[in-house]
Order: C-alpha cells, then structure tokens, then sequence
C-alpha cells in the first residue's frame, strides 16, 4: 500500500540511466494486470530514443516530461485481438496503474501522459512509433530517476464515499 499512496506524477528526471531489469519489471507489472475475460490484448512499446520523446513532446502538449525522461512506456491495444468490445480502455487503465505503482516501488518517477480519446495525438504518435492502423495507444508513460520530490498525498474525499444507496 505505501507505493499507492506514495505514488505522484513525476515530471522531472535525473540523467541516470533506467536499468533495463527495472524497465522489464514494469513491463511484467503491466501484464499482471487483471484484463476482460483474460483477453490480454496490451502492447507496450519501450522508447528510450530521444530524438522519438522529444519527437512526441514536440506534438503532444502535455508530454514535456518526455524531453528530460530517460525511457517512456507506450500502453497500446490491439482491437483485433480483442474479444469483448469495449472493455480495452479499462484493460489498459489497470495496466498502466500497476506500471505506475510498480516504478514507485523501483525507486522511479513516472507520470502517466494521455493519449487516448485525443485523435490528432492518436494519429501522430501512432505515426512516429510506426502504430498500425487497428492498433490504440492510450498513453505514454515517462519514466525516470526522479529530480523532483513531492509529498504523499491523502486524497480520501468521505464526502464522496456512499454505502448501499446514492
């Protein structure tokens, strides 16, 4: 629970290098992550090209953190593969959380940056990382050794928790 409650998104990085063995846990923390009917249809595309990060922080306005991050993570679908129609973005949404969960635990900061409903960046970063056409990527996720340190943060709202009824 303390990599929950810990994790935040990070936006500055360091220039160390991410280890390789550290990306490939991530990676396996996305898959471990529960999925429609055990459909499994995520891809992930590891970038550590930075002429690619600056490439995508160039069209994607919220993705700066790609130009000082070291590694980011694609979270893709494929929707041939998938067999229950629609659950694909709710599959990937508990993937990326458990790659997020699972940097903070490495000792990295990460910070998830959508890609997903905005179709202009949907088509250009499937463009720059060579995507086909059936293919969704949903978002990027920068990865790094953190340059910025930011609280834990309690975010429990009682006003919005509910028992039996509305």
């Amino acid at each position: 629970m303390k990599e929950i409650f810990a994790r935040r998104s990070i936006r500055k990085y360091s220039s160390e290098k991410v280890e390789e063995e550290k990306i490939k846990k991530i990676v396996k923390a996305g898959f471990a992550a529960p999925s429609c009917g055990n459909q499994r249809i995520n891809h992930f595309i590891i970038i550590k090209d930075k002429e690619i990060l600056n490439s995508i922080a160039d069209i994607h306005g919220y993705a700066e953190a790609l130009r000082e991050a070291d590694t980011a993570i694609a979270v893709c679908s494929n929707l041939e593969e998938e067999l229950y129609q629609s659950f694909w973005v709710q599959d990937y949404a508990a993937a990326a959380e458990n790659m997020l969960t699972e940097a903070v635990h490495l000792g990295l900061g990460a910070v998830w940056l959508g890609v997903y409903p905005k179709e202009r960046i949907i088509k250009d970063v499937n463009s720059i990382l060579e995507i086909p056409e059936k293919v969704k990527v949903l978002s990027l996720i920068a990865l790094g050794y953190p340059a910025e340190e930011k609280e834990a943060s309690n975010r429990y709202l009682e006003a919005k928790v509910h028992f039996n009824k509305w």
